[in-house]
């Protein structure tokens, strides 16, 4: 994107990261991103009951998310190949409980 004097001008972007080893951590993940750009957020997703990893993450980048993805799509953190692209907007779900 360009802004009125034709400069480029970098987006904030979250990223989805698939495939992350059970044992990395938001740190590691925020230590691995780090070299492509600003990192703002770096987050773990793990089971609400056990609290356990849930084998993915977000990280949200104030630049360099392109570089992100191109460097750290496929690359090994953790001795597991990873899977990075753009995250997609969560889709709306519907309240609990059923219906009679």
């Amino acid at each position: 994107m360009k802004n009125p004097r034709g400069q480029r001008i970098e987006m904030s972007m979250n990223l989805y990261v698939g495939n992350l080893s059970y044992n990395t951590t938001s740190d590691d993940l925020r230590q691995a991103f780090e070299a492509y750009g600003t990192v703002s957020r770096a987050e773990v997703i793990s089971d609400r009951e056990t609290s356990r990893s849930r084998g993915f993450g977000f990280v949200e980048m104030a630049d360099g998310g392109e570089a992100a993805i191109d460097g750290m799509n496929g690359a090994e953190l953790d001795g597991r190949r990873l899977t990075v692209n753009e995250a997609k907007p969560r889709e709306p779900r519907g309240g609990g409980g059923h219906r009679y």
